[in-house]
């Protein structure tokens, strides 16, 4: 997504890579589009399982190898597979070692926490989340692409969590597959990521009738950066006076809110 230098990065790496350019709009990161393009050249190449992994997470030794087991377990073959991931804590000043990335960090709390060689099926495809999945060549087409009315920060994972839902595809967690994610500064709730965060819920209340990311929209209005308009049902940004770097400046047009 308009990275120039990752050609230099990857140059005479072994196995080669395929850059596929993905243009980036008005500043804002097209995560779903990227990912469709990236599945797309995929496919074009004879690919028969994809598998997503987040930029900034390391996967772990054995993660495309389970990935293909148990996709090619005639069972879970038309599932959407999700694979742990444990957040890192800050590497030490030789950075991380890749072979004790598992004694740093244990799965994420808020997902099932499957053992190595344990599979669990979830009911709740609202837990599906980007940053470690695979899928076979035809799940994804019977699901189809992440919606690419999705821009920035947040939403567009929770929508394809309800595709694969509305096309019968089941949420497998799948033990043996583990990513770390690498830790990097953020803010709780994402206040830099505000007006991407309540565009793409308005998307998502218009597709789906229901508002995602709820638990950073009540933190945004308990600090006053947004609120419940009543007389409409949506959240809207609140006004404020004068020029405000993270929620509004003079320039900027308008938060679309749902519908849309």
């Amino acid at each position: 997504m308009d990275d120039p230098h990752l050609r230099t990065v990857l140059a005479d790496r072994s196995p080669a890579a395929t850059i596929v350019n993905c243009p980036v709009r008005e500043g804002n990161l097209p995560l779903a589009r990227a990912r469709n393009l990236g599945a797309a050249r995929a496919l074009q190449d004879g690919a028969e399982l994809l598998v997503f992994l987040d930029v900034d997470c390391v996967p772990a030794e054995s993660l495309l190898e389970r990935y293909v087991e148990v996709a090619n377990t005639p069972a879970y073959h038309h599932s959407l597979l999700c694979g742990t991931v444990a957040y890192l804590p800050p590497p030490d000043p030789a950075g991380y070692h890749l072979n004790n990335l598992h004694t740093l960090a244990s799965p994420h709390p808020g997902r099932p926490a499957p053992a190595p060689g344990e599979i669990i099926e979830s009911k709740d495809h609202t837990l599906f989340w980007s940053l470690s999945f695979a899928l076979t060549a035809d799940t994804w087409e019977a699901i189809g692409g992440f919606c690419e009315e999705y821009e920035g920060y947040g939403g567009e994972d929770t929508d394809y969590g309800q595709r694969a839902h509305a096309a019968d595809a089941p949420l497998i967690w799948v033990g043996g597959a583990p990513a770390f994610h690498q830790y990097h500064p953020t803010s709780s709730p994402p206040i830099v990521h505000l007006r991407d965060i309540l565009r793409n819920a308005a998307i998502f209340y218009r597709r789906w009738g229901w508002w995602p990311m709820s638990g950073w929209l009540h933190e945004f209005a308990e600090l006053g950066l947004i609120y419940w308009n009543h007389a409409n049902d949506r959240w809207e940004l609140a006004p404020v006076p004068g020029a405000d770097p993270v929620t509004q400046k003079p320039d900027d047009p308008p938060i679309p809110t749902a519908p849309l």
